[in-house]
């Protein structure tokens, strides 16, 4: 059986995990919000409409930050149409997913989920159809205290103190030719600063994301970064970035996209310090790495075009054990990257390529990814470490070789527990990982559980909510100061090992 070795070592560290790099995206598109998160009349829905299930395993799934409406969606919307009485709301046409929407659910609805979800809100403002005097009046009637025509006008609409929303993103994925409002890097820079100054100057307490490229393969990337950040270094504290990933011809080269992250990451990196040397800022940009995850957009774009219909169902992928697996590699890049990676995304929270599925008017269940981003929420904790790896390489044809195994620890001193993450993403062999961890005085392994199966295309649904789920056989051993974990193909492992308190 092939061996990986690992050392850990708490004197490594790359820095503290942020909680908000656990996060996820409800956007107004699909049935992520009607039919998703809310559906009155639902035999679960509390007196508000908010589907109880869906809640439930919003709290299961430990995400930490929503980002909300959109996505394409915000760069036509009017945050006002989801205001005010519901009776008096206006129906409209979303341009982006060419669907109609009746703004029964908006800013409050929102707001009062994430309460009930022990969530903090993250709002994007449009800057494809408005601008500076718009995202600066949304401020102002979210944070502002009281005494003004829209502060007032929130109190009017039932919420007397201050939402307080402190993160904030200046648009949504403005270089793409999709986008509802495209600009260029300059265009975009020049609006993105200007109303970054502006909502500051009504709440200086908030956070500003500045929109990086939509994706790698986009021909104005990274000039795309650095254009943008010579007008908004100054302003803004965070450049996002955006991916996802499908298998297509090769499963070996979908189990290794993780490699094409952690390359994505680190060359966003290098344009935000290229621009803070060219700048001479003391500044160190961070990212939020607001959408990710599989998607099969093959198959989205194959679809014909749709007649205009309310919360119609959008790329639901049904995803399997090899998605999961895929998904728990792309937390170890973020957890690897916690250094300069501090606010992540997976897009989206129900429905819509989402770790929770739903039907209208029927159950609510987990798909195979909810697993991996559960755990890792929830173990991940304190600082991330260099976790070198020395694991047998695996071909792959668009990476070429590639470690076969890939992993992320983190160390929470209060605690004194370490959590360690592993996938094997070769498709063919079993690997036994050996991790070296004398550093520490490890008692015990306090949790495991590890996700995979015999049949890796498996998946789950609302006649089969269990079929995938995290198995239990898998025993690692602690001895000696050696960690043994045996790791199937195609798997992903979490554990969790105390050490001797003092």
């Amino acid at each position: 059986m092939a061996q990986a070795r690992l050392v850990v070592d708490p004197a490594f560290s790359l820095g503290a995990v942020d909680r908000r790099l656990f996060g996820s995206f409800v956007e107004h598109m699909g049935r992520c919000v009607y039919e998703g998160i809310f559906e009155p009349g639902h035999p679960e829905a509390d007196e508000r409409g908010y589907r109880r299930d869906v809640l439930a395993l919003a709290r299961e799934l430990g995400a930490t930050v929503i980002r909300y409406p959109g996505g394409n969606f915000v760069s036509s919307y009017r945050w006002e149409d989801g205001i005010g009485p519901v009776s008096e709301r206006p129906t409209r046409l979303d341009l982006a997913w060419r669907s109609i929407e009746p703004n029964t659910f908006g800013l409050h609805e929102f707001l009062g989920w994430t309460e009930l979800a022990e969530v903090e809100p993250m709002l994007a403002v449009n800057l494809g159809t408005r601008g500076v005097q718009d995202a600066a009046d949304l401020v102002e009637y979210c944070n502002h205290p009281g005494g003004t025509v829209l502060s007032d006008r929130r109190a009017k609409n039932g919420a007397v103190d201050p939402f307080g929303v402190h993160l904030w993103c200046l648009g949504n994925e403005m270089d793409g030719d999709w986008q509802v409002g495209q600009k260029t890097a300059t265009e975009y820079g020049r609006l993105a600063a200007e109303t970054a100054k502006a909502m500051r100057l009504v709440d200086p307490s908030i956070e500003l994301v500045a929109c990086g490229s939509s994706n790698r393969e986009q021909r104005t990337f990274a000039a795309w970064e650095a254009t943008v950040l010579e007008h908004t270094y100054p302003f803004v504290d965070y450049i996002s970035m955006h991916t996802y990933y499908e298998e297509t011809d090769s499963l070996a080269d979908f189990l290794a996209t993780a490699v094409d992250m952690d390359g994505f990451i680190e060359d966003v990196v290098a344009a935000a310090d290229y621009v803070r040397a060219k700048l001479r800022s003391p500044k160190q940009l961070k990212i939020s790495f607001d959408e990710w995850n599989v998607w099969y957009q093959t198959r989205h774009h194959a679809l014909p075009e749709r007649d205009w219909r309310h919360a119609p169902s959008l790329i639901e992928d049904d995803f399997t054990v090899a998605d999961a697996v895929a998904v728990g590699s792309y937390l170890i890049s973020l957890l690897n990257h916690a250094d300069r990676v501090a606010i992540a995304c997976q897009a989206q929270l129900a429905n819509i390529i989402a770790p929770i599925r739903t039907l209208g008017g029927g159950p609510a269940w987990r798909q195979p990814p909810f697993y991996p981003f559960a755990a890792a929420a929830r173990l991940a904790r304190g600082v991330a470490l260099r976790l070198p790896v020395q694991a047998p390489a695996m071909e792959t044809p668009k990476f070429g070789a590639v470690p076969s195994v890939t992993s992320a620890a983190t160390w929470d001193e209060q605690s004194r527990s370490l959590s360690i993450f592993l996938v094997n993403r070769d498709p063919d062999n079993d690997h036994i990982a050996e991790v070296d961890v004398r550093a520490l005085a490890l008692r015990e392994v306090w949790e495991q559980q590890a996700l995979f199966d015999p049949d890796i295309r498996a998946t789950n649904s609302a006649h089969q909510p269990d079929r995938v789920r995290p198995r239990g056989e898998i025993t690692a051993r602690l001895q000696d100061g050696r960690l043994t974990v045996p790791l199937p193909a195609v798997s992903w492992t979490a554990l969790s090992v105390n050490a001797a308190t003092s």
